[in-house]
């Protein structure tokens, strides 16, 4: 798939070289394993090494202002800068959409529906400014600087469309691999017999962010659900995952560099321009769209009233085993308990000076800091584990963490807490 070319400038800033490589199959290959390495590495960073989803999310802002900043300052397309700022953006957009549903608890279908607006509002500026969305005229800073918005706000959208398809149909992503791909196709379909490039570009955007999410969850979960809904897959873990999608990145971007075949000005040299738009074909594609927005809708419909195993409904989450103070971590690494009790802390004096931001950021870091740690401490003693997993979800009730209902009251905070921190001692 790929976009009519413009050669025209505007009036806006120094021209340069085209900035994007040419759509071609590398193009989308390496569009997809972006996406993918992008899931598994945030993954890895949030939950296994513990940092939690907001510092997770400040890092690679910052890490996506650096390296936009070079990319920003280069005069034409170079593989690597580009491609590396892929990777982070796509990270960086996942995390923004994460932390809407997973922090503040804002419902995927809100999440979709502002993200599809401020993508609209994105591409209006762009249009109403640049007069094409073309990526083959990406030649001055302002094109640019609108063309790597739309690109973070795709991958905020795709992640938020995607999330809320697995939330509906309650699919795993082995099976929801398959939707994407099939919208691809039928986008790629519709290309062919005429559809406006521009529009089928950015389609496919948006829609190969699910798809590389979801092959990335499949190959990184674990074989058996630890609970009900729970996705399961190939349990090649997130680290190796991304172990393995950086080297396919890095080859394909080395065998982009030494032939410069994604190149627009190599490619424009060894292939033939496609003939004009077609009006009428346009149009018929167009309602084809539409007709496969409908068809989507419906299929999504069907699977949602379908019998399905979705997440574990909320229970009460007191232990029935008693432990006393201190016994539930006796078998646990010190370093590991003190690590969670300094949290803990942490959280607790926030409460009780009024900071409920400070308070709030310390629970969820404490929640990201057990999760991870679940692997090697439920198989050093169950009993303890499950005992404190069950004060564990009862503080984070009370910060509405994981919890439908909203933050409760500091004194109720606080008592979780202290008991927690009791039993931990």
């Amino acid at each position: 798939m790929t976009t009519t070319s413009e050669a025209r400038t505007h009036r806006s800033g120094r021209l340069m070289l085209n900035k994007v490589p040419e759509v071609t199959v590398w193009f989308w290959v390496i569009k997809i394993l972006c996406t993918t390495v992008g899931e598994s590495f945030a993954d890895w960073i949030n939950m296994k090494l513990g940092v939690g989803l907001v510092n997770t999310a400040w890092i690679f802002t910052a890490v996506f202002v650096v390296v936009l900043g070079v990319q920003l300052r280069l005069k034409r397309y170079v593989p690597f800068p580009y491609w590396l700022t892929v990777v982070v953006v796509s990270v960086t957009g996942t995390l923004y959409t994460d932390i809407l549903t997973d922090q503040l608890n804002v419902p995927l279908w809100i999440s979709s529906a502002v993200f599809s607006v401020l993508l609209a509002v994105v591409f209006g500026v762009w249009w109403l400014r640049e007069r094409t969305l073309s990526i083959h005229s990406v030649t001055t800073l302002p094109r640019e600087s609108f063309y790597w918005l739309a690109v973070l706000v795709t991958f905020a959208l795709g992640t938020a469309t995607g999330d809320w398809t697995l939330e509906l149909t309650g699919w795993s992503p082995g099976v929801s691999v398959v939707l994407p791909l099939g919208l691809i196709a039928a986008v790629t379909l519709l290309w062919r017999f005429g559809a406006n490039p521009v529009l089928s570009f950015w389609l496919a955007y948006i829609l190969t962010r699910p798809l590389g999410a979801n092959i990335g969850d499949w190959l990184a979960s674990p074989k058996v659900a630890q609970s009900p809904g729970d996705p399961t897959g190939l349990a090649l873990g997130t680290f190796t995952t991304s172990l393995i999608f950086l080297g396919l990145i890095l080859a394909t971007v080395i065998y982009l560099t030494v032939t410069r075949s994604d190149v627009t000005e190599t490619y424009d040299a060894t292939h033939t321009q496609q003939g004009t738009a077609n009006p009428q074909r346009e149009r018929i594609a167009l309602a084809g769209f539409g007709l496969l927005a409908v068809a989507t809708g419906g299929l999504l419909v069907w699977a949602h009233s379908q019998p399905h195993v979705g997440p574990a409904p909320e229970t009460d989450a007191t232990s029935t085993v008693q432990l006393a103070p201190g016994q539930a971590v006796k078998k646990f690494p010190p370093a590991k308990v003190e690590a969670l009790r300094k949290l803990a802390s942490t959280s607790l004096k926030d409460a009780r000076s009024g900071n409920a931001t400070g308070a709030h950021a310390a629970a969820q870091s404490l929640r990201d800091l057990w999760d991870a740690d679940q692997a090697s401490l439920q198989p050093l003693d169950n009993t303890g584990w499950t005992f404190l997993d069950a004060q564990m979800d009862q503080v984070l009730k009370t910060f509405g963490i994981d919890h439908p209902n909203p933050p409760m009251s500091p004194a109720q905070q606080e008592a979780g807490l202290n008991t927690l921190l009791t039993d931990m001692r």
